[in-house]
């Protein structure tokens, strides 16, 4: 039974943001507007691609499926977020904690690595346009989805596993708003060296490989605009590219910071924020990034808003 107590709690304590009542009513109303945008805008997203044909094509496969991805991500820990700014125990069970770490890691993994096969549909599309229909045909852009989608789940199986299977002697009460690796990890009562290099692999893996895929197609898409002779041919390249990479800036930059750094470096109070970024921030903010710099998407937008009103 003391082996048992050492190795396993019941629930988990989130400290939150903050102890004032008036501050977490504040933060309830801005999350929970903020919610609300991030499904309206990643719904409408979905909603403008199955309806219009033209954007039947790769790219928007991949946007969909982000789309997806940022809808469930946020799911997976606002709700809970604002029921907390409700309660006065801010108790999570171990078997919701563990599925809420299952997937936040699953599809902020899956995230990043349609980012990168979005990378390469762009590269595609910039760099050898007269063969992009043969390159990225259906089975190609398909399998990069499926592919992202198996690698996120399955890192997250195994991180999650390893992860949660930490003695905390006892100790239950998680400096954060959410199951978070890292906050986790800091609970542990034995030597968590092991748990560190899951970690770095992890995110060498679903970070540091598809940013250097980000990077590599990109290098080779900028060389291939400043080719071109055509000022306008220039602009209308770089615009079927800024979008993605406002979003690939903003997702990797953050992400390198957070997991690449020494954990001596880290803070509970930056893993807050941090994990607040993704789960909020970023959630929203893509839709509007797609949509206004987006002509066919505020085309098929003006479509679906005269079709409604007729």
């Amino acid at each position: 039974m003391e082996g048992d107590n050492m190795t396993w709690v019941n629930e988990f304590i989130l400290l939150g943001l903050s102890t004032d009542k008036q501050t977490q009513i504040g933060l309830f109303v801005l999350f929970g507007v903020t919610y609300l945008m991030t499904l309206l805008g990643n719904g409408l997203i979905i909603l403008l691609i199955w309806l219009d044909a033209r954007l039947h094509s790769p790219m928007y496969f991949f946007l969909c499926n982000l789309s997806i991805v940022d809808i469930c991500y946020t799911t997976s820990g606002v709700p809970q977020m604002l029921a907390h700014f409700l309660m006065a125990q801010k108790t999570i069970s171990y078997t919701r904690c563990t599925t809420q770490l299952f997937f936040s890691l699953a599809l902020g993994g899956i995230e990043f690595l349609l980012l990168a096969a979005m990378a390469y549909d762009r590269y595609v599309a910039v760099c050898d346009p007269l063969q992009y229909v043969m390159v990225m045909h259906r089975g190609m852009y398909v399998g990069l989805a499926l592919v992202s989608w198996l690698i996120g789940l399955a890192n997250s199986a195994v991180e999650t596993a390893i992860t949660m299977r930490l003695p905390t002697c006892g100790h239950n009460v998680l400096n954060h708003v959410a199951c978070e690796t890292l906050a986790i990890v800091r609970l542990a009562c034995i030597d968590i060296t092991f748990n560190q290099i899951i970690i770095l692999v992890s995110s060498i893996i679903v970070l540091l490989v598809p940013c250097c895929l980000v990077s590599l197609s990109y290098a080779h898409i900028v060389a291939a605009i400043l080719h071109i002779h055509s000022t306008q041919g220039r602009r209308k390249a770089f615009g079927t590219c800024t979008s993605h990479l406002t979003v690939v800036s903003m997702s990797y930059g953050m992400a390198l910071f957070t997991y690449m750094q020494p954990r001596s470096s880290a803070s509970a109070e930056q893993d807050k924020m941090i994990v607040l970024f993704y789960a909020v921030v970023t959630p929203m903010l893509n839709p509007l990034i797609y949509s206004l710099r987006n002509k066919e998407m505020k085309a098929a937008l003006r479509k679906l808003i005269a079709k409604s009103s007729a």
